[in-house]
């Protein structure tokens, strides 16, 4: 009887934990991205503050604001004039050498991240790595050119394998395409897969998906 309650009582904590932290952890985040937000107010004058004008501070004013800023800007250079600007800000980002790095490895970035034409970042495969026998989880982020592809026979793929459980660090491999394995699974389950160190496979993702479709 008492080793029944003890394990109803650790079912229901550790259910318990896996609705909380989640939950507190989105909060969190929320939270931090709310108070850097907020904070950057500080900066404007007084006379653009909005704690000038409202009789009370708005939680959240701040990352508002900063969500609309990014969409005026968007707008903005979306036309010729924009454009003008934008091209003249990067003539002269590029006179400065240490910025010019940072700001064309940040553009060529986000320009491959938020482009639909291109396929990195959404094909997952799996390579021999690092050694034959072993195997692990990569994303195809490009194909190789250039001298690397001229010295090499074959297609050539460049690939980024994660590390785990922290995925923005890893490490760029080029290896021939027919030396991949593809996956038919998308980048999400693959990142859920490094993340928890493989306590969350594809295939209690693929059962979930199927349960929720039905």
């Amino acid at each position: 009887m008492l080793k029944r309650i003890k394990h109803h009582i650790r079912t229901y904590f550790l259910t318990g934990l896996l609705v909380v932290i989640p939950v507190g952890l989105t909060f969190n985040i929320l939270q931090i991205a709310i108070t850097w937000a907020d904070g950057k107010l500080a900066l404007l004058p007084p006379s653009l503050h909005p704690d000038t004008y409202l009789p009370f501070p708005v939680p959240g004013l701040g990352l508002m604001i900063t969500l609309m800023g990014i969409m005026f800007i968007g707008v903005i250079t979306t036309n010729v004039v924009g454009r003008w600007f934008v091209g003249l800000g990067e003539k002269i980002v590029d006179k400065i050498p240490f910025f010019r790095s940072i700001y064309l490895l940040a553009k060529q970035v986000l320009e491959t991240i938020f482009n639909k034409d291109k396929e990195s970042f959404k094909k997952v495969i799996m390579v021999e790595y690092p050694r034959r026998g072993l195997y692990s989880i990569g994303f195809v982020t490009g194909i190789a050119g250039g001298e690397i592809q001229a010295k090499t026979s074959g297609k050539v793929l460049n690939i980024f394998i994660p590390t785990s459980p922290n995925p923005t660090s890893g490490y760029l491999i080029m290896i021939p395409e027919e030396d991949t394995v593809t996956l038919d699974i998308d980048v999400e389950t693959a990142f859920k897969l490094i993340l928890s160190g493989g306590m969350v496979n594809s295939d209690d993702n693929n059962n979930r998906n199927d349960n929720d479709e039905k």
